[in-house]
């Protein structure tokens, strides 16, 4: 799989205060392909069968990624779905540039639409956003969710898959424990 992201040479320390504040102000999460990305995107390539011929909502998919995988590992219908505007423009370019169709969602909230599964890969980098694990089993019977953040994840419904490895592309010189992605799925 290829995808566009920030060339690994950026000037990290080269910014001035207003280029940093700008950059605080409105984060491009998806010119990265974060750890929790990778490791799912690794997940649904060792196990096809899981989204194979399935209707698969990619929530919060930034650059695309997870849903790239899942509809190069044959899911019938792929949506990539983010608030911004920007990841979702992203999407769509790694989706050409891997040649799979993909559809699109703004907002998941918009509908109560229902899917075979729904992946969620660096999303509870805040725990405020741990309710979202129970509106995704009200609108799925199967959640794949990779996360390298919460560390005591106990979620009703969902049960511990294992662990990998992976650093942020481009490497953002994260601490060593953001490597270390768990993997949790609920259903099947």
């Amino acid at each position: 799989m290829q995808l566009f992201l920030l060339s690994a040479d950026f000037p990290q320390h080269d910014l001035s205060p207003e280029q940093t504040q700008r950059i605080m102000n409105y984060p491009a999460y998806w010119c990265f392909c974060w750890a929790s990305g990778q490791v799912m995107a690794r997940y649904i390539f060792d196990n096809p069968e899981l989204l194979r011929g399935k209707r698969v909502l990619d929530f919060g998919c930034g650059s695309g990624v997870a849903a790239i995988a899942a509809k190069l590992a044959g899911a019938a219908e792929v949506i990539a779905c983010d608030l911004d505007e920007d990841a979702i423009k992203a999407s769509r370019a790694n989706a050409q540039l891997n040649n799979v169709e993909l559809a699109y969602s703004a907002d998941f909230f918009a509908s109560d639409e229902q899917y075979d599964v729904i992946l969620v890969a660096d999303v509870l980098y805040d725990r405020a956003n741990l309710p979202l694990l129970d509106a995704f089993l009200r609108r799925a019977p199967v959640v794949l969710v990779a996360d390298s953040r919460v560390k005591d994840f106990q979620v009703d419904g969902y049960r511990w898959l294992a662990f990998q490895r992976a650093t942020t592309v481009p490497d953002l010189a994260e601490f060593e424990e953001f490597s270390r992605v768990n993997l949790y799925l609920a259903g099947t």
